[in-house]
């Protein structure tokens, strides 16, 4: 028996109510900050703007995991272009798009992954590196308080024939890494020495488009020194959900198997991606650098809410340098 697809219309019932919805914009959540507005859990408590849901509703309905969808296709390749990449993949969650990369990046076995102590991958992710790569993770607190530095890797990464040790493959940085911005320089010096010892690279940028705000340096310079770097649209950007991985085009083509095969291909992805395409545009911008003042804007909140709270009397743990308080 074969199988018939039927692309239904929407009927002039629903079309209406669709209306009757754009039409009462002020009694939707979207573009109202509601407890958003005083919520500091975490910058993924975000309401998305109308700019976004208009783009959702204008958006493409291609089917993405037969590469159909235009607006996923275009909006992957202009972040791969502004990154100075081959290629993107657009994935639901930014714990996704870290699981598929260091997944992608285990070649041999054992396989150790050293990270900062202090990594999302280690304290967010569900033990995530443990059920999909079968790697083990090797934690390393910065001696520098705030991010790994090559030093920390020479310390602590596991270089050795000794059969009794799991050898250290992959190292797995974050940028910004609990706030702190980390410098190009020191990307660079990671990259060499990774090259060096023959270990795979992975940037969990997150929240990457921080570090860029503060005038650190472009997409472009940070994601040339990685083999595979993702990034969060639904952090300070605001994007209801989603990330994407960037990196050479061979190992964005297995990786899109992979997804698939843990339930992370979509349908009509264009609802989703559209969202984080407009919300990229609007509080980043279209290039490799910054153009917006949005996250700018945050990060001089940040630090008045910081000035203000030591000023009362309060400690603060860390330094402030973008969007992040630690109190």
């Amino acid at each position: 028996m074969s199988n018939m697809v039927l692309n239904g219309n929407i009927d002039k019932s629903d079309r209406n109510s669709i209306l009757d919805i754009l039409q009462s914009l002020e009694n939707i959540a979207w573009g109202q900050p509601g407890s958003a507005r005083c919520d500091f859990r975490s910058d993924v408590i975000t309401r998305p703007s109308l700019r976004m849901l208009s783009a959702v509703v204008k958006t493409t309905l291609g089917d993405d995991v037969f590469r159909e969808d235009l607006t996923t296709a275009h909006f992957e390749a202009h972040v791969a272009e502004i990154s100075g990449r081959e290629e993107g993949m657009f994935v639901i969650t930014g714990t996704m798009a870290n699981q598929l990369c260091l997944h992608a990046l285990v070649s041999t076995r054992p396989c150790g992954i050293l990270l900062s102590s202090e990594s999302h991958a280690i304290h967010y992710e569900a033990g995530g590196s443990s059920m999909l790569s079968g790697a083990m993770l090797q934690p390393v607190q910065p001696s520098n308080g705030k991010y790994l530095r090559v030093e920390d890797l020479e310390e602590h990464a596991i270089l050795t024939d000794d059969v009794h040790k799991c050898p250290t493959s992959i190292v797995s940085m974050e940028n910004t890494a609990g706030g702190a911005v980390v410098p190009v320089h020191e990307l660079r010096r990671i990259r060499d020495w990774a090259k060096q010892n023959n270990v795979r690279t992975h940037l969990d940028g997150a929240r990457l488009f921080e570090a860029v705000a503060t005038g650190a340096g472009t997409l472009k310079e940070y994601c040339s020194l990685i083999d595979l770097v993702s990034v969060d649209f639904s952090k300070n950007l605001g994007a209801p959900m989603g990330a994407m991985i960037l990196g050479d085009k061979k190992l964005i083509q297995q990786m899109r198997r992979t997804r698939k095969g843990i339930g992370g291909g979509m349908r009509q992805g264009g609802v989703i991606t559209a969202a984080a395409r407009e919300a990229l545009f609007e509080n980043f911008g279209l290039g490799a650098e910054i153009e917006s003042q949005t996250l700018l804007q945050v990060h001089k909140v940040a630090k008045r809410l910081g000035e203000e709270w030591t000023r009362k009397g309060g400690k603060l743990s860390k330094e402030i340098e973008t969007n992040i308080i630690w109190l």
